[in-house]
């Protein structure tokens, strides 16, 4: 073939490939049209809001358009609507409207979504409120420190400004003036005017409403992580946040889907809301996370939940759409030994030894005002959930080096001499703690036998070149 004719076929090749994605894209461009997004609909009621707002906070309306309330004709007004008389309605624009969106409002269209939660223990995260916790915030750390700290996860109870008459302020247009050091906030738990405790707005962020945020572990992890709780961190660490990332990056997630049931709409990888919250081929979703936990790991000492079987045994139902009958078992004894090890060898006896240093009176009745009331609340509140947590959600080191390892030092070279100390003159604690410390699993403590401690010294010598010096 001569150069010409390579050069004409070259050509036309080029063109043919030009002309094909030419018609790709006007494939394309024609599905757009025959199905294109479709547009938000607004009410008349809305309208006039959206118009306003659209100026004022563009962003606000900007997240509505891309939201589904915007394609259902949800909007402003039907959300923000409110009743003459109602405690946080005020007048605006010849509508009676209330800034707070509340479960209750969101009830009148997701009645079953709103009933379900509002039984859950989301919903009475607000409880925090007078517990140790929160005694060690308000008074022990200070009151702003709660309100912009543990009230904006655990949510706190919505309050207005009054005057001196105990009526509620209010400003020139008549709208009710909230309690700056109660609002904004958005924790899950939060106690509303309307008697409705929670916020949808904790997962789904106002004003998006994005199913897709609620599913991202990071959602979670606005309140899910941290010393005590390092659920988010935990997650991350375990085989299956990593395989969450990998597939998120590529795409695979396919976290828009409804329904989003694990094994049929995805396969990747599991998130927060694959194992506590959505719908698998045999149950539905569920706005109560605690349907499916079958431990409480928050106490002192652990528990096992009411009806802990029946919730176990639909968490496993989650775990066998990826893995085998076998491996659930496995890890199931896993998570339970390691909890049973924490609340026999060091939470329970950590509490026998507290009590009796209190009815002895070696103790004042003012909580944290010694130190061993520190180190105790670091060895349950921080190390011990940590172990426990890491173990239920297959983080090894979380388990070990943030866990178990914490919480034995904790215990041998903080709490102990420290209640032995404050013990002395006290027979009856000095008693406790020589009864903990008989234990078969603190005698260890007394020296290894000669020939064990032969082979952890060999052991080491063989790995490590570590000599008797």
């Amino acid at each position: 073939m001569t150069l010409e004719a390579k050069r004409v076929v070259v050509g036309l090749l080029s063109f043919a490939f030009l002309a094909s994605l030419i018609v790709v894209a006007w494939v394309e461009g024609l599905k757009t049209r025959v199905n294109p997004e479709p547009e938000p609909v607004l009410t008349d009621d809305s309208r006039a809001c959206y118009s306003c707002h659209e100026d004022k906070t563009p962003a606000v309306t900007a997240q509505w358009n891309d939201s589904v309330h915007a394609r259902k004709g949800v909007g402003c007004y039907e959300c923000h609507q409110a009743k003459k008389g109602e405690i946080d309605a005020w007048q605006h624009e010849g509508k009676w409207i209330s800034a707070l969106v509340t479960p209750d409002d969101c009830g009148k269209c997701h009645a079953d979504i709103t009933a379900e939660f509002q039984g859950s223990h989301h919903a009475k995260g607000g409880q925090i409120l007078g517990s140790l916790d929160n005694v060690l915030g308000e008074i022990v750390e200070g009151t702003p420190a709660v309100n912009a700290g543990c009230k904006q996860c655990h949510g706190s109870t919505i309050a207005f400004q009054k005057d001196a008459s105990g009526e509620i302020k209010r400003d020139k247009a008549g709208k009710p003036l909230l309690d700056p050091n109660t609002w904004p906030n958005s924790g899950i738990g939060r106690i509303n005017p309307d008697g409705s405790l929670g916020t949808c707005s904790a997962c789904h962020s106002r004003h998006s409403f994005s199913v897709e945020m609620a599913r991202r572990p990071d959602s979670c992890g606005k309140c899910h992580m941290g010393p005590d709780h390092p659920q988010k961190e935990i997650y991350e660490e375990s085989k299956h946040g990593i395989a969450f990332v990998t597939a998120d990056q590529q795409g695979k997630m396919n976290l828009t889907a409804r329904p989003w049931v694990v094994g049929v709409d995805y396969n990747a990888a599991p998130t927060c809301a694959t194992c506590h919250m959505s719908a698998t081929r045999n149950q539905p979703a569920t706005h109560d996370p605690g349907k499916r936990i079958s431990w409480t790991l928050r106490p002192v000492i652990s528990k096992k939940q009411e009806n802990w079987e029946e919730k176990r045994a639909a968490m496993r139902d989650v775990c066998s759409a990826c893995h085998t009958q076998d491996w659930v078992d496995g890890h199931y004894h896993q998570y339970d030994s390691a909890v049973n090890l924490y609340n026999d060898k060091f939470g329970g006896p950590a509490q026998r030894i507290m009590t009796a240093l209190k009815e002895a009176g070696a103790l004042t009745a003012t909580p944290f005002d010694e130190e061993i009331e520190w180190t105790f609340f670091y060895l349950w509140h921080h190390e011990g959930r940590r172990a426990r947590m890491g173990a239920s959600m297959m983080a090894p080191d979380y388990t070990q080096w943030h866990g178990f390892f914490e919480v034995a030092e904790r215990f041998y070279i903080e709490l102990i001499p420290q209640a032995r100390e404050a013990a002395h003159g006290h027979p009856e604690a000095e008693k406790v703690i020589d009864e903990v410390m008989a234990m078969d699993e603190h005698k260890w403590k007394n020296g290894l036998d000669p020939e064990q401690a032969k082979k952890v010294r060999e052991f080491y010598e063989k790995r490590y070149g570590v000599d008797d010096e």
